[in-house]
């Protein structure tokens, strides 16, 4: 039996771009409403693979570029969905920059059920202590966040969708 798996092992080019974007909305369902606060960040009409929480070395922080529709994104992501008339729900990203640009960022995200502003408070501390953890120099924090008050069924939703320039 050959176990050389190494012909499976194609050239793969990191994303060198990542996008924050977030958005909020109602729904007639918990899947409308996620839907359609992915519309309102901008990537309603993209395949997202969620991915965990790091950012490619040297990966530029640009507003999001025109990708098209159903491609398949590398997205780290927080979402919150709630039915209860009145509450307030937000989601917040933050990356994390290296002050040494060959080591890799930090992405975190956090949902809950909260103002945009404790929301991305906690997703920038998450960020540092990130880098505390990996006793890395930290050269500069970017966040987004909103927050969505619940009419009938709500999503808040915060991304980092990498992509190539």
């Amino acid at each position: 039996m050959n176990t050389d798996l190494s012909c499976i092992h194609a050239p793969f080019k990191l994303p060198n771009t990542v996008s924050l974007v977030a958005g909020s909305a109602e729904g007639k369902t918990p899947l409308n409403a996620f839907d359609n606060a992915l519309l309102k960040a901008g990537i309603g009409n993209l395949n997202l693979i969620r991915i965990s929480s790091i950012m490619p070395p040297k990966a530029e922080i640009i507003p999001l570029p025109k990708i098209p529709m159903g491609s398949l994104v590398p997205t780290a992501y927080g979402y919150i969905i709630s039915d209860v008339k009145g509450e307030t729900i937000a989601a917040a990203i933050s990356v994390a920059v290296p002050k040494d640009k060959e080591l890799c960022g930090l992405i975190m995200e956090y949902e809950g059920k909260c103002g945009k502003k404790e929301a991305e408070e906690t997703v920038r501390e998450m960020a540092k202590i990130g880098f505390e953890e990996r006793g890395w120099e930290l050269d500069r924090i970017v966040s987004i966040a909103t927050e969505h008050t619940v009419e009938k069924i709500g999503c808040a939703f915060a991304a980092a969708a990498l992509w190539y320039k």
